[in-house]
This record gives C-alpha cells, sequence and structure tokens, in this order.
C-alpha cells in the first residue's frame, strides 16, 4: 500500500511538474512584447486551461454515470445546442455576444434533453444517453442547413465547430470571463466531492439505492452541472473533441479507477494536453490551425492505442 502511494506521488508530481512546464513554453515561447504576453496570450492560455480541466473532469464523471467508457461531454448534445446559440449570435450581428448566446444554447439543450429523458415512467441512464445523442444529430442537421444557408458566413461557422481558443476579449469580456472561470472552478470542485457517490454507482443502481443514494438525483446534479460546464467551453472556444474521452482513458490505465484520484488527474492532464495541443495549433505551421483539428489527430491514435492496450 506505502509503495503504491509513493508511485502515485511521484506519478502526480511528474503530471504537475509537466503542466508548470507546458505552461511556461506556452506562455513565453517567441516572446516579443509584455503587452501581447497580458493581453492575448494569457486570456487565451486560461481559455485554454479552463476548457481543458472542465472537459476531461466531466468526461471521467460521465463515463461513470452513464456506464459507457465512450462517455464524453459532447456525447449528450449540449456542446452543439452551445454551438447553435453561438452561431445564432454571430450570424445576427452579435458576435461581441456569442459566448453569451453559445451559453444560453447549451442551457435549452439541457432542459430539452432532460425532458426527452425523463418522458414517461420508465427511467434509464442509456434514456439520458439517446436523448443527447438524438437532439445533438437534430442540432448538428440544423447548423448544416445553416453552413449551406450563410455560406458568406462559412468561416465564422466553421471556427465555432472546429474549436479555437484565440478569442479576442475586450475589457467587460474580460471581467465577465474571469466571473465563469471562477464559476467553473466551483461546477468542478462540486463533481470532486461526488466522487464516492459515483464510486459506489460503479456496482450498480440497485447496490447504490440500498447504500441510501437517491440514483436519480445523482445524475441529475452531474448532468445539469457538466452541461453548464461543457456549455461554458464551447461557448468561448467552440466545439474540441477528445479531450473528454481520452484523457479520462489514460488517466485509469495510468493510476486506477478510483474516482477522487481519476478526476483530480483528469483535470490536470486535460490542461495539459489542451495547452500541447494548443501550442502546436499556434506555431506547428505558418497559419494558425484550429486546435480542434490537433485534438483529433492526436486523439485517434491514441484512442487505438488506448484499445488495443486493453485487449491485452
Amino acid at each position: 500500500m506505502t509503495k503504491n502511494r509513493r508511485l502515485n506521488g511521484v506519478k502526480f508530481s511528474l503530471l504537475v511538474f509537466l503542466f508548470i512546464a507546458i505552461s511556461l513554453l506556452y506562455l513565453m515561447y517567441d516572446y516579443k512584447a509584455y503587452n501581447i504576453l497580458i493581453h492575448l496570450r494569457l486570456p487565451r492560455f486560461l481559455l485554454t486551461v479552463l476548457c481543458g480541466i472542465s472537459l476531461a473532469g466531466t468526461g471521467s464523471v460521465y463515463q461513470i454515470m452513464l456506464n459507457n467508457p465512450l462517455a464524453e461531454p459532447y456525447i449528450l448534445g449540449i456542446s452543439s445546442g452551445a454551438a447553435l446559440g453561438s452561431i445564432i449570435g454571430g450570424l445576427t450581428g452579435f458576435i461581441v455576444l456569442m459566448p453569451l448566446f453559445g451559453f444560453l444554447g447549451a442551457l435549452l439543450t439541457m432542459i430539452l434533453v432532460w425532458a426527452l429523458a425523463n418522458a414517461g415512467k420508465y427511467r434509464d441512464p442509456n434514456k439520458l444517453l439517446f436523448s443527447g445523442i438524438i437532439t445533438g444529430m437534430f442540432i448538428s442537421s440544423l447548423i448544416s442547413l445553416m453552413l449551406y444557408w450563410f455560406q458568406k458566413d462559412t468561416a465564422l461557422i466553421l471556427q465555432v465547430l472546429m474549436g479555437n481558443t484565440g478569442h479576442i476579449f475586450s475589457y467587460n469580456e474580460w471581467i465577465y470571463f474571469l466571473v465563469f472561470f471562477v464559476l467553473s472552478l466551483v461546477f468542478c470542485f462540486y463533481l470532486f466531492c461526488l466522487s464516492n457517490q459515483l464510486n459506489i454507482l460503479t456496482s450498480g443502481d440497485e447496490v447504490a439505492k440500498s447504500m441510501g443514494i437517491n440514483v436519480i438525483k445523482l445524475r441529475k446534479k452531474i448532468f445539469f452541472v457538466s452541461s453548464l460546464l461543457t456549455g461554458i467551453c464551447v461557448a468561448y472556444a467552440g466545439i474540441i473533441g477528445f479531450v473528454g474521452l481520452i484523457v479520462p482513458q489514460l488517466v485509469r490505465l495510468v493510476f486506477g479507477a478510483e474516482q477522487k484520484r481519476v478526476f483530480i488527474y483528469s483535470i490536470i492532464g486535460g490542461a495539459v494536453f489542451l495547452i500541447f495541443c494548443d501550442f502546436l495549433a499556434m506555431h506547428l505551421l505558418p497559419i494558425e490551425l484550429p486546435v480542434g483539428i490537433i485534438t483529433s489527430f492526436l486523439g485517434c491514435p491514441l484512442f487505438i492505442y488506448i484499445l488495443l492496450f486493453k485487449k491485452k
């Protein structure tokens, strides 16, 4: 037991060191001016960290809540709703308010998915999963229609769909973002506090109920809080895939399946992964790439590796 704790302590220290190192590289690489660092790079860094910890943390929670290793923050359709809201905000001329429109889109989608999942008497986590998938597909079809209809605004729509952390903040936006940043940290801490109940939930709904856990209420709490986190991320940065799917899977392979440990390591690992991907997006080619492209390029091989590794 002591040996395992020491080993986990070493792994945790290495992960924290990696986070510090990649953060310094991200902020200071090709340093040119103090104003650029403070007004451009630091806000982008904070947005990247926010998305990394939120998506990876909610991914680790969704995979337990839905008892599905393929579950991630975008599978319940919330990201599509937030993306649709952001796109509507941009197309109607309220570009500055796109994050607000995106957040409202996430809220409305969240209400719709939960209502569909709870229609009828029989409640099952699979209904929540299927409701999210169907809702997400329907909203994606609306976005495709808008992409075809508003061809002159293709760049704006693709920026949301491909993920981009290069959001330029005005002074007022910067203040609102900091509020959302702190609020997201509070949401993450709340999800962490539910870890013990989630560990019990892995034994099955009946076992959890026998130990005094209100399973439906627990899933409702997780769904709403995680949806708000995902909505904030998509509202500011668009759709960034694979972070919530890959990072928790890798963490479970390396650190085990205990949810408290998985959640803490996932949020740190998610931040590291997304900072690294965004660094590549900025500097890999002469032109800046959407970070969603980089996460997909790296996420697919990693996921294949996880599948092969688990077979062994």
